[in-house]
């Protein structure tokens, strides 16, 4: 008997989402828990797994879609199963004018299908070179990869996948990229004519989000700390990696050292609710991280009571998942303070914007050698300027300038975070 696949809700506050990439095809086998379709949401784009074993008989929900929570998009069944009138039907609503066939791509999409089918089937010079990431006819790439591979016009069965069982990976895709390779022919625009580039769902969660955070009555006030004593702890640090380890990095130590922060100063731990701000017992850190075309905040839970090399593993886990495509809803909640870190782009200060309904962000730069003067005399010290942006209507000036103020202690001294 045949059975509605309906879209899940991922997350709370979840209402809508957008099918990225059906992976399977009308009348393709498929096995409960095996990934059915990459789903973009307003936070993340991950793969969801069939609910049942059967056989995909119908297609309700193209591609660039957007449907509600709920609703049909797809049917499962046994092989030569009818699918009744009803569950045919497409659950969106749509005017006779826009109609379209039942599973059929979305208008936007149906160019670079054009384009696809008139490139035809040949492959790169080397066939073999896309063998390795392939599997019953279908390039084997995480969701990450597959946006940015269309964003740039880049062929995934001409690359090697250098992630699991020969999957294409965001790294693999960035690397052709950068050296021009396994570019697919696009026409040229005409000159002169616009580019209109439609927002997903990502930036559009992006552009809601900044403009909440825009309307709160935020304040900033600076520091800059010698970072002498933390590039002896580091130095330290990486003498007790292990082969194959996670190499610490300042960005670990600054977690550290702000989730010590925050428990001594609560008020800043703190999400403003209205006509209330609630203050929270553990400090759950965002890292804020960028990916193409957009922006997401992963946390760390807990990471007062997590050693500097528990808080690198974590890191570098939810680093690697944000990457390529793989993060779930559950990584992206419960953050209590951001922290957003330019110094790796060269960046030596700069304004981060709040991240509602959190009361603070600190934005942090690179670590530079500066003259400063010490005892009448100078003195070469590394120092990192850092910038911390507070909702007013939860924290005030003093209380900020305290917590910044310990940050900068633990982060010169650190035995002074023990």
């Amino acid at each position: 008997m045949s059975s509605q696949v309906t879209l899940p809700r991922l997350g709370q506050g979840m209402e809508t989402g957008t099918i990225v990439r059906w992976l399977k095809s009308e009348g393709d086998s498929v096995e409960k828990g095996e990934a059915l379709y990459e789903l973009d949401t307003e936070k993340v784009t991950q793969e969801v797994e069939a609910e049942a074993s059967g056989v995909l008989l119908k297609i309700l929900a193209g591609e660039g879609e957007e449907i509600e929570v709920g609703k049909a998009i797809a049917v499962i069944g046994e092989q030569g199963e009818e699918v009744p009138a009803g569950e045919a039907e497409d659950p969106t609503e749509v005017s006779e004018d826009d109609a379209q066939e039942e599973g059929s791509p979305a208008p936007e999409r149906e160019d670079e299908r054009e384009r696809g089918r008139e490139e035809g089937p040949e492959g790169p010079s080397e066939p073999e070179q896309s063998v390795e990431s392939t599997n019953g006819g279908r390039v084997k790439a995480s969701p990450l990869a597959r946006r940015i591979a269309r964003e740039r016009g880049i062929e995934l069965s001409a690359l090697r996948g250098t992630g699991p069982e020969g999957r294409i990976v965001a790294e693999d895709v960035e690397r052709a990229s950068a050296t021009g390779a396994a570019a697919a022919p696009a026409a040229a625009a005409p000159t002169g004519e616009v580019e209109v580039v439609k927002l997903n769902q990502m930036r559009k969660t992006i552009a809601r989000r900044m403009t909440e955070a825009w309307e709160a009555p935020a304040f900033q006030i600076s520091m800059s700390a010698d970072m002498t004593g933390s590039v002896r702890l580091r130095e330290a640090l990486l003498a007790q990696v292990k082969e194959g380890g996670v190499r610490p990095t300042y960005s670990d130590i600054l977690t550290k050292v702000v989730a010590l922060a925050l428990m001594r100063h609560r008020d800043v731990n703190a999400h403003f609710a209205g006509d209330s701000v609630k203050l929270f017992p553990t400090a759950n850190i965002g890292i804020a991280v960028a990916i193409p075309h957009g922006l997401v905040v992963p946390v760390i839970p807990g990471c007062e009571r997590l050693t500097i090399p528990e808080i690198a593993a974590a890191r570098a886990d939810i680093v690697s998942r944000t990457r390529e495509g793989k993060l779930r809803a559950e990584d992206l909640d419960r953050g209590t303070f951001t922290i957003s870190n330019l110094g790796m782009y060269g960046v030596e200060r700069f304004t981060a914007v709040l991240n509602p309904p959190q009361a603070g962000i600190l934005a942090v730069g690179a670590i530079e050698e500066r003259a400063v003067v010490v005892d009448g005399d100078f003195e070469i010290q590394p120092r990192m300027d850092m910038t911390l942006t507070i909702d007013h209507r939860s924290v005030d000036g003093a209380t900020a300038s305290e917590f910044l103020a310990t940050v900068k202690s633990f982060l010169e001294e650190p035995g002074l975070a023990l």
